[in-house]
Parts: structure tokens; C-alpha cells; sequence
């Protein structure tokens, strides 16, 4: 077993390890939900050297598969290559949460601004003709709360800290690579983590777990379209228990990528 295939076990069976007892424990004093979601989202990514790039990003979330709104998501952020292997990222990320399902997020059943900074570190490696991806990501999270349920709109906001870990993999369906012209499988898993002084219920804040078809156009666009299955626990108990969405769904990513560095050399 190679050195990243044996890393990449570790990382599996410590995640398992941890939320093993937390899923035993949640067991026995939780109540459950299902919803149908629709996530409808693109990334973009601006290269503007070898070193530097514009990240943006929107995720379009939707309950009931289409009809109704989940969540808005807008993120914008700045890469860093560090080498081949490893891009680092800082960003910001504003985030409209509404009430959706039987219990909603906020216990006034009121729709939520988040806004919140993040730094990301992802690596990247190649087995074969098999490709991963760890990505770490670190979250300050400022989230709208009212004091009480006659306000329209948010009186303060709390301070939470979130840790996020992704392991992606994919696979061509032709070929030894992902080039122009592609179909591809891919699978994810990410499961976040809350820490701090402000966490209620949720240490085990959700996992998002994820499969992918995709096909790669050309060098700047790939569409993707799969199933996703998200879990998530609520921060606050209702009627002394905790509260568990179980959330499935369709996923369809627009993926683009433009590299001005190209330009830059061919104009020299």
C-alpha cells in the first residue's frame, strides 16, 4: 500500500473513530427528519499567475428538490499554489439560511444572514489513473439571532468556530486521466466539526456524503450531476431532544476554470 493510500485509511478510520460514540450516543435521545434537497451550484476559478487565483463560487440550495429555498450561498475567495500539490485559500463567505422541514434551524422559525471567513489548505495526489483530494477548512462563522420572535430582522449575531474535512476521489471512464472530452465517476465525504466556546448540541455539527458523474468539456468547463446525502444535527434541543435532518437530493455543479497566466506568456 503506498504512502497516500495508507494516509488516506488513517484519516477514514480517525474520522470513524471519533464519531462513532457520538452517533451511539445521539442515538438514544434523538428525534429524526427527512427532506428532498436540490443543490444547484458553481465554482470559478480566475488564474491569474502560477501562483495566484480568484476563487468565486454560488450554491443555489433548494428544499423539496426545486420548489423551495434551503440556502444561498455566495463565496469568494484568493489561491495560493504552494506547489504542485497543495493550494491554499482565504475567503469570505455570505450565507442566507431560511426556515425549511418540519423544525427549522432558528427556533423562531425566521430566515438567518451568516457571514463568515475561511482559510482552506487542499492536497492533491494520483494514484494510477485514480485522483484525491484532502481538503482542510477553517471556519469563523458569525451568525444572525433574534432576541425574540417579533423582530423582522437579525439583533445580533454569535461567534462559532467550524472545522471541515472533505476526502474526494475520482476515477475516468476513458483513458488513464481526466482530459478534454471525459466522462468521470466521483465519490466525496466531508464531515464538519464544531468547536469553541458558543457550541451547543452540535460538536458533530453535519457529513455530507456525495456521487458524482461528470464530464469534462474542455480545460475550462466541467458539469457534474449525482446524488448527495446530508446530515445534519441542529444546535439547539426541541423537546429535550436532538434534532437530526436527514436530507437526500440531486447535486449539479458547473465547474469553470480560465487561466490568464496563458495570456500572459503568449503576449510576451
Amino acid at each position: 500500500m503506498s504512502k497516500t493510500a495508507s494516509s488516506t485509511f488513517q484519516l477514514v478510520f480517525i474520522s470513524w473513530f471519533i464519531l462513532f460514540p457520538i452517533h451511539s450516543q445521539a442515538q438514544n435521545n434523538r428525534s429524526k427528519e427527512n427532506n428532498s434537497i436540490g443543490w444547484y451550484t458553481y465554482n470559478g476559478t480566475l488564474k491569474i499567475d502560477e501562483k495566484f487565483g480568484i476563487h468565486t463560487e454560488y450554491q443555489w440550495r433548494r428544499e423539496n428538490t426545486i420548489t423551495e429555498w434551503q440556502q444561498s450561498l455566495l463565496r469568494l475567495g484568493v489561491n495560493y499554489q504552494l506547489n504542485s500539490k497543495i493550494q491554499l485559500r482565504l475567503g469570505y463567505g455570505w450565507i442566507e439560511t431560511f426556515p425549511y422541514g418540519t423544525t427549522s434551524i432558528n427556533s423562531f422559525g425566521k430566515d438567518f444572514t451568516e457571514h463568515r471567513l475561511f482559510q482552506v489548505a487542499t492536497i492533491s495526489d494520483k494514484i494510477s489513473i485514480v485522483e484525491l483530494s484532502h481538503r482542510f477548512m477553517l471556519e469563523q462563522r458569525w451568525i444572525g439571532k433574534y432576541s425574540n420572535e417579533n423582530l423582522t430582522e437579525e439583533d445580533g449575531y454569535l461567534f462559532a468556530n467550524r472545522l471541515r474535512y472533505m476526502f474526494r476521489i475520482q476515477i475516468p471512464l476513458k483513458g488513464k486521466s481526466i482530459i478534454d472530452k471525459t466522462p468521470y465517476l466521483a465519490a466525496y465525504d466531508e464531515i464538519f466539526i464544531g468547536f469553541g466556546e458558543n457550541v451547543n448540541e452540535n460538536i458533530f455539527d453535519q457529513n455530507r456524503l456525495g456521487f458524482i458523474l461528470g464530464y469534462k468539456i474542455n480545460e475550462n468547463i466541467r458539469l457534474e450531476a449525482g446524488y448527495l446525502n446530508q446530515i445534519l444535527q441542529l444546535g439547539r434541543e426541541v423537546q429535550s431532544k436532538n434534532v437530526f435532518q436527514y436530507n437526500n437530493g440531486i447535486i449539479f455543479n458547473t465547474i469553470l476554470n480560465f487561466d490568464l497566466s496563458k495570456n500572459k506568456i503568449n503576449s510576451l
